[in-house]
């Protein structure tokens, strides 16, 4: 069966980058600038407060994970009042060792592992529009464990490392966005395939993309009228079901290009396009330049970074 979440997050391409203890005592807080990146915590034990901006505040306990795909900026501070004192991420993101906040010594108050990964697919901004801007799981053991297996495996410098972290990364997205899988997410992606009509139109479109979609199909493999199936569709993942469906064919056609072994008239064919003109126009048209721009640039960036 295909599995569109799996799928998009191996567009992403994710890899980790950073991992890092962050401790507090007594009378603290800080507010932490957007970031931009997704960062993710788990608390191993006491609790704390965590209020990122847009979003309910939240009372984190032991066992308790974060996953913020985005990061933008937040408070996280103990119970007692204070004023947050200011950090920028970009700075405490190349701090080492353990980071402690308020009182310095003595036992803490709350005890988090935490980190940041990045996406390697540079047009991550579309992809990542579909999950959720926070998300919160409780006492899900599993979590727990691929976080520590992360923290140690990026403390060490053993062969595979960046195979395994990429690896670690991409089970715990994973393992985070399908607990939150349900009717009742925010808009996007997971509510989609939380709806159990939805996915399977969601699914159709995933398995293949080629096909001369229209609305009627897709209605269709919903068990749905049009109508009910647009407002529906529109109501739990956010956009409506023919800019999803193009949203997707674009996506796969920049992961096709980037590859440099595919032309134009085989990549249009893969995403549904009978001419390279036809896809090169509306290529063109959703991302702001041909698609052999796109590929040559994809191409320098990649021998820059190599």
């Amino acid at each position: 069966m295909v599995d569109p979440l799996s799928e998009i997050i191996g567009l992403l391409h994710p890899r980790a980058v950073f991992t890092k203890g962050i401790s507090g005592a007594g009378r603290w807080g800080v507010r932490y600038g957007a970031f931009g990146h997704p960062s993710f915590a788990i608390v191993i034990e006491g609790s704390c407060r965590l209020a990122v901006d847009g979003q309910s505040e939240l009372t984190l306990h032991a066992g308790d994970f974060v996953l913020l795909p985005t990061t933008p900026g937040f408070v996280m501070s103990g119970f007692e009042p204070v004023i947050p004192e200011f950090i920028d991420p970009h700075v405490a993101a190349v701090a080492t060792g353990e980071v402690r906040h308020g009182r310095p010594d003595g036992p803490p108050s709350v005890r988090i592992l935490g980190g940041y990964f990045v996406f390697g697919n540079e047009d991550s901004g579309l992809l990542v529009s579909l999950l959720p801007q926070q998300i919160h799981v409780s006492g899900v053991e599993r979590l727990s464990t691929l976080v520590r297996l992360l923290i140690d495996e990026a403390a060490m410098d053993r062969s595979g490392r960046t195979l395994v972290l990429t690896r670690l990364v991409e089970i715990l997205l994973v393992e985070a966005l399908r607990l939150t899988q349900t009717p009742d997410a925010p808009a996007g992606l997971l509510r989609g395939l939380g709806d159990a009509r939805l996915a399977e139109a969601i699914r159709q479109m995933h398995r293949d993309p080629a096909r001369p979609w229209t609305m009627a199909d897709l209605a269709k493999e919903a068990a749905l009228s049009r109508s009910a199936f647009f407002d529906r569709f529109s109501r739990n993942v956010g956009v409506p079901p023919m800019e999803y469906l193009l949203a997707w064919r674009m996506a796969l056609a920049k992961d096709l290009l980037r590859r440099q072994d595919v032309d134009i008239a085989e990549v249009a064919e893969r995403v549904g396009y009978g001419s390279a003109s036809t896809f090169s126009t509306a290529f063109s048209r959703h991302v702001g330049q041909p698609p052999g721009r796109y590929a040559r640039g994809s191409s320098n960036q990649h021998s820059a970074d190599s």
